[in-house]
C-alpha cells in the first residue's frame, strides 16, 4: 500500500498536505508509503526537509484567459499525466489525494488511468479551477469552508488540514512572550506580513507602535531587513521573517492583523485568536470569501486595504477585555483542528481497500 499526494507550488497548498501525511504516519502508514507529486517550488524543499519522498514533473498552470499557450500546458499536463501514472503503477499507488493548484490535473489524470481512487482537497472559500475540473474524477471531495460546497458537487467541510506542531498544547502567554521579548502585561498586535510580506500590512506596524502596543511583526522572508532596520530601536516592535513555531506567536498576541490566506484563517480558527483581517485586493483573489468565514460570527473583522487608516480605531475597539474573550469564543467555534486526522482516515481506508 502507498498513499501519493499530489501538492505543489506554494505553502498553502503543501503545507495542508504534509499535515495529511504526519496524520497518516500517526495513524501507522509507513513514511516509506507516502510519495508526493510536485514541481520545483516550495515542494522542492519543504516535503524533503519533512521526511518524504518527492517526484517532480514539469507542469504549469492554465492562463485563465484564452491564449495560445495553453496549448503547451495542456501538452505539459498530459506528459506529467503520463510520467505520474508510471510511477502509480510501480510504486504500487492504491489512493491519490490531491490538493489543488497545477500539479493537480496530471495527479487526476493519472488516478484515471491507473484506475485508483482519487480524492481532492480545496483550501479556498472559492474552489481553483484546478478542483474544480478534477472534482469529476474524485471519489471524494473535501473543503475547508462551507461557501466552498457550494461551487463543487458533493463536497464535504472538513477544514483545513494543519501540522501537528501547530495544535500541540499551547505554550503559556508567559513562556511564549519571553520568547520574543515582551511585557507579559501589555497588549500585543501581531502583524502577519506573509512569507513574501505584504507591504500595506508592514507599514501599519509603525502606526500601532506609536498608539502604545506591543507589536509582534512576522515581516516575511522578503520584506523584514527594511522593518527590522526601521524597528532597531523602537523597544515595543519585533521584527521576524517568519516563524517556524507558530504555536509560539499565537499565544503571544492579543490580536492579529492579517491577509486572509485560507490556512491563516484556519489557523486563527483553531487557536481561538481575534482578527482584523485585511483582504489581498487583487481580481483574482479568494480572500474575501476566506475571511467572511470568521466574520461571519464575529471571530474576526473585515477591512479592506482602501480602509486601513481605520486601522487605530478597530484595534482599539478590539482590545477592550471583554470584546477580547468574545471574539476568541466566536474564532475557536469556527474551528476545526481534526481536519488532517479525518482525511487521512479515509484515505487510509481506501488504500487498504
Amino acid at each position: 500500500m502507498t498513499i501519493a499526494i499530489a501538492a505543489a507550488g506554494t505553502g498553502g497548498h503543501v503545507f495542508p498536505a504534509l499535515a495529511v501525511a504526519e496524520a497518516l504516519v500517526l495513524l501507522g502508514t509507513d513514511p516509506d508509503n507516502i510519495v508526493f507529486f510536485g514541481g520545483d517550488r516550495i515542494e522542492a524543499t519543504a516535503v524533503p526537509e519533512a521526511g518524504f519522498e518527492l517526484v517532480t514533473v514539469e507542469v504549469r498552470g492554465l492562463a485563465r484567459t484564452f491564449t495560445f499557450d495553453n496549448f503547451k500546458v495542456m501538452a505539459g499536463v498530459l506528459k506529467a499525466a503520463r510520467t505520474l501514472r508510471r510511477e502509480i503503477g510501480t510504486r504500487r499507488v492504491t489512493a491519490v489525494l490531491a490538493m489543488g493548484g497545477y500539479v493537480t490535473g496530471p495527479a487526476a489524470l493519472a488516478a484515471r488511468m491507473a484506475h485508483v481512487p482519487l480524492f481532492l482537497h480545496e483550501q479556498n472559500a472559492r474552489p481553483g479551477l484546478a478542483n474544480r475540473w478534477a472534482a469529476r474524477l474524485a471519489r471524494r471531495v473535501f473543503v475547508a469552508f462551507p461557501a466552498a460546497a457550494t461551487s463543487i458537487a458533493r463536497a464535504e467541510t472538513v477544514g483545513n488540514p494543519l501540522r501537528a506542531s501547530l495544535l500541540a498544547a499551547p505554550p503559556s502567554r508567559a513562556a511564549a512572550r519571553a520568547r520574543y521579548g515582551l511585557d507579559s502585561d501589555r497588549p500585543v498586535v501581531g502583524i502577519l506580513g506573509g512569507s513574501q510580506g505584504a507591504d500595506a500590512l508592514n507599514r501599519s506596524a509603525g502606526e500601532l507602535v506609536d498608539a502604545g502596543y506591543q507589536v509582534l511583526h512576522l515581516a516575511g522572508r522578503d520584506q523584514h531587513e527594511r522593518w527590522t532596520g526601521l524597528a532597531a530601536d523602537i523597544d515595543d516592535w519585533t521584527v521576524l521573517p517568519f516563524e517556524a513555531e507558530m504555536r509560539f506567536f499565537y499565544a503571544a498576541v492579543d490580536l492579529v492583523v492579517a491577509r486572509a490566506g485560507a490556512l491563516t484563517v484556519s489557523e486563527l480558527a483553531a487557536t481561538g485568536t481575534p482578527s482584523i483581517l485585511v483582504p489581498y485586493p487583487g481580481a483574482a483573489s479568494h480572500q474575501d470569501a476566506n475571511a467572511a468565514y470568521l466574520a461571519e460570527t464575529g471571530g474576526a473583522v473585515v477591512l479592506p486595504q482602501t480602509e486601513l487608516s481605520r486601522l487605530g480605531a478597530e484595534v482599539a475597539a478590539a482590545m477592550e477585555p471583554a470584546e477580547l474573550t468574545r471574539r476568541r469564543a466566536a474564532a475557536l467555534a469556527r474551528g476545526r483542528p481534526d481536519a488532517a486526522g479525518y482525511i487521512a482516515a479515509q484515505l487510509q481506508e481506501a488504500a487498504n481497500g
